[in-house]
């Protein structure tokens, strides 16, 4: 039964559809977002519509608002369903997959019927879907290009036409799908164009298939994301991955997303976190769609608290209850920032976003949040008092908060008092709840001044690539003394270069860059030296499986081959070495095996 005027809430517009009012009020909607509220103003009900509005900014509800007037033509309810009145191009499956659900219960009072049709689903399952009939079809455009091609899916009917995230679907070369399905719907349909900016192809693309559009712009990126709190933790370059264990620890958050460069990343990452038992869930492009869909599922009803995902999850991703979002890796540009930051705080929740910044990397962050036009909070990563004090908080709590016993609990209970004193059972409650929670890893602390990120120009921390000798020194002070030197199968032959080859030395064998001194490259290997004090649990390091890439050893150089380098001196270095192709991103401790010349092999 449709609400009467009566029944509405007295907080929403008038403009909006009864119907659709009841359902943001069931869904605890006691205001709109501006964009919201802009598709209500006069004017904008039979227009064609070309908007700006950012990820986060509750768009989907937005235009679900826009187009009900279009769908509904003056009804109460949906009639039976047939061919589809509306159409929503969303580019990924996530997102559309997300915009079907919101508009399943924004519509759910009006008896809407949705279809989806996106790629990596059963088609013919799709099919059946359309042949029943429906009132909606949300989908791809590859997917839906097939549809029309096929005969399965018929726009005749067709009112509305919405394309969610349009400039992405530019960006991913859909240019040639959308014309054609909007080729194929009739000329006298609304077309509604979302984008987070417009650029000329999103102008080219609206003036040839809207009708005297109007213009919206809806709040800036800065603005929607005033509900986001932005930290920048600072950390060691060794525990990184210790900050993000200690941060999900210290915080109340039901459900949090941690985002890395690289999908290897994020399996060594979800498989750390899974060990320290937290429930947790990984999202990458290299998983079937069946596989991310559960890894979804089991966030939004409770299973996992954690998501670790690449970039595939920055777009179109709506957790509920996500109030955290972690950078474990600094992101490249203020749009990934966004993107990735933009999963938190949506439709006036607030959320939280930390960047997890090695202390060399704090020029780069900082470049980052200026661009974005963000401001951060500077602040040390959580340590362990910090965490255990949070957990003797959260025992006390439950502890208060539970109800008294009921008459079967009273009879165990007075057993257990008459059996042991209250000191007792207060102690094995306290280790019970103990157990159960994951342990805080230990940070050394970093001296931090207060205050906020501000914009300075990027350093590299302090290397010095000396052309003379090919040498790489760290700003240890005086050269090393007594320092103990290793070789490492790659040389000119194979283009080394310090630039990568001094992280593949430190993460092989589990030194910071401190504690490595000179490099120098000769024909067909590189000898490094290493300080005295790390250079025997740097030779064990080298012994455990998956410390070096297939094909490159690092062994310790015979003494004899030490006295004739220290007696050689530094040798000359003949300039920058070329190489085809370029550093796959993310992984800078690659070397790029592309040599030019002949007779230059890879190793092994």
């Amino acid at each position: 039964m449709t609400p009467t005027a009566e029944d509405l809430p007295k907080t929403l517009p008038a403009a909006v559809h009864p119907a659709l009012a009841s359902a943001l009020a069931a869904q605890g909607y006691s205001q709109l977002t501006p964009v919201q509220m802009a598709m209500l103003e006069d004017g904008h009900a039979d227009a064609d519509l070309l908007v700006s509005a950012q990820t986060g900014s509750g768009k989907t509800v937005a235009f679900g608002l826009a187009i009900a007037p279009t769908l509904l033509a003056g009804a109460e309810r949906f009639g039976a369903p047939d061919r589809p009145l509306g159409l929503v191009i969303a580019p990924t499956r996530e997102l559309a997959m997300q915009v079907q659900r919101e508009l399943d219960w924004l519509y759910a009072v009006a008896g809407i019927r949705i279809a989806t049709c996106v790629g990596g689903m059963d088609m013919r399952n799709e099919r059946r879907a359309l042949d029943r009939g429906a009132h909606l079809v949300v989908g791809t455009p590859g997917r839906l290009r097939d549809h029309i091609t096929k005969g399965s899916l018929d726009l005749g009917a067709l009112r509305a036409v919405v394309l969610d995230e349009a400039d992405e679907m530019l960006d991913l070369g859909f240019r040639e799908d959308l014309e054609f399905i909007l080729a194929a719907a009739p000329p006298q349909r609304r077309t509604l164009m979302f984008s987070a900016t417009v650029p000329r192809g999103i102008a080219e693309l609206a003036k040839t298939f809207q009708h005297d559009a109007v213009r919206v712009a809806a709040s800036a990126a800065s603005q929607q994301h005033a509900d986001i709190e932005y930290q920048l933790m600072l950390v060691r370059r060794d525990e990184r991955e210790h900050a993000i264990i200690n941060t999900l620890l210290d915080s109340d958050s039901g459900s949090a997303l941690v985002f890395c460069h690289t999908r290897e990343a994020v399996r060594h990452l979800t498989a750390r976190l899974a060990n320290r038992g937290f429930s947790v869930v990984a999202l990458s492009g290299e998983l079937a769609q069946s596989e991310r869909s559960s890894a979804l599922q089991a966030m939004r009803d409770g299973r996992a608290h954690v998501c670790v995902a690449t970039d595939v999850a920055a777009r179109g991703i709506d957790l509920p209850n996500l109030d955290l979002v972690i950078h474990a890796d600094v992101p490249s540009n203020p749009e990934t920032l966004l993107h990735r930051s933009g999963r938190t705080g949506r439709a006036g929740r607030k959320g939280v976003c930390v960047l997890i910044v090695p202390e060399h990397r704090r020029g780069a962050a900082a470049k980052v949040l200026s661009l974005a036009k963000l401001m951060a909070t500077i602040r040390p990563a959580p340590g362990i008092a910090e965490i255990e004090t949070r957990y003797r908080r959260q025992i006390l709590e439950t502890a208060l908060a539970s109800p008294p016993a009921d008459e079967t609990e009273a009879r165990f209970v007075a057993e257990l008092v008459g059996q042991m004193t209250p000191e007792q059972i207060a102690v094995a409650y306290l280790r019970q709840q103990l157990a159960t929670r994951p342990v805080p890893e230990d940070i050394l602390p970093i001296a931090i001044s207060p205050g906020t990120v501000k914009p300075r120009r990027e350093k590299r921390s302090g290397e010095d690539f000396s052309r003379e000798g090919a040498s790489v020194r760290e700003p240890r002070g005086p050269d090393m003394v007594g320092g103990v030197w290793f070789t490492i199968s790659l040389g000119r032959k194979q283009r080394a270069d310090p630039k990568w080859l001094l992280p593949m030395i430190c993460k092989a064998g589990g030194v910071t860059r401190r504690d490595v001194g000179s490099i120098r490259i000769d024909d067909a290997e590189t000898r490094f030296e290493i300080s005295a004090d790390k250079a025997e649990a740097y030779a064990e390091h080298l012994t455990r499986a998956g410390s070096l890439e297939r094909g490159i050893s690092i062994a310790p150089a015979g003494q004899a081959q030490a006295r004739t380098l220290e007696a050689k001196g530094k040798e000359k270095f003949k300039g920058k070495p070329k190489f085809k192709g370029k550093r796959p991103e993310g992984q800078p401790d690659r070397p790029p095996w592309k040599p030019k010349g002949r007779g230059a092999k890879r190793p092994g």
